[in-house]
């Protein structure tokens, strides 16, 4: 792997919405490489509440304050993703010991589609380790209060949806 895609970084996920937890984690990343690209996967599987170009904006809101960070949707294969933009790093982030299994078996297997890229994991800051995105959706569909969990943006996006 050359050294300067070691210095482009992706954090792929669905970001369905934004939260705070994601927002540390690309808070401490950001620093560690050239250029960040937050990936926001289109997961149609996943069924997600907002549009992928909706969590594009967003994330990018919650974002702006850092120079090097890119954020880009995708519908493909991760690995086409990454080699597309030519990252040599997938970032990925672990809240709980629950979320290894998962994240253990994925950078295996990203490990043999794309071998000439590593995983880092980090974790997020002790406050946002209990946030997901799954409980903010809910919460706020039945009326509670995530403006603690998300950003300014995001909360007012969410706000909106619920309304109508």
């Amino acid at each position: 792997m050359s050294a300067s895609r070691n210095r482009i970084a992706v954090y792929p996920g669905t970001f369905d919405p934004i939260t705070n937890g994601h927002v540390d984690l690309v808070d401490r990343a950001a620093p560690l490489f050239e250029t960040l690209i937050i990936g926001v996967a289109e997961s149609p599987a996943k069924r997600p509440a907002m549009t992928m170009d909706e969590r594009v904006e967003l994330a990018r809101e919650a974002l702006a304050h850092h120079a090097n960070i890119r954020v880009l949707g995708f519908d493909s294969l991760l690995a086409h993703f990454v080699h597309k933009v030519g990252a040599g790093v997938l970032l990925r982030g672990l809240r709980a010991v629950s979320d290894f299994e998962y994240e253990f078996q994925l950078a295996s297997m990203n490990r043999h589609l794309i071998p000439d890229v590593e995983t880092l994991f980090l974790t997020p800051a002790e406050q946002y380790g209990f946030i997901s995105s799954t409980l903010v959706r809910e919460i706020s569909r039945l009326g509670g209060d995530v403006s603690g969990f998300v950003p300014a943006a995001v909360d007012r996006a969410l706000r909106k949806q619920t309304q109508r």
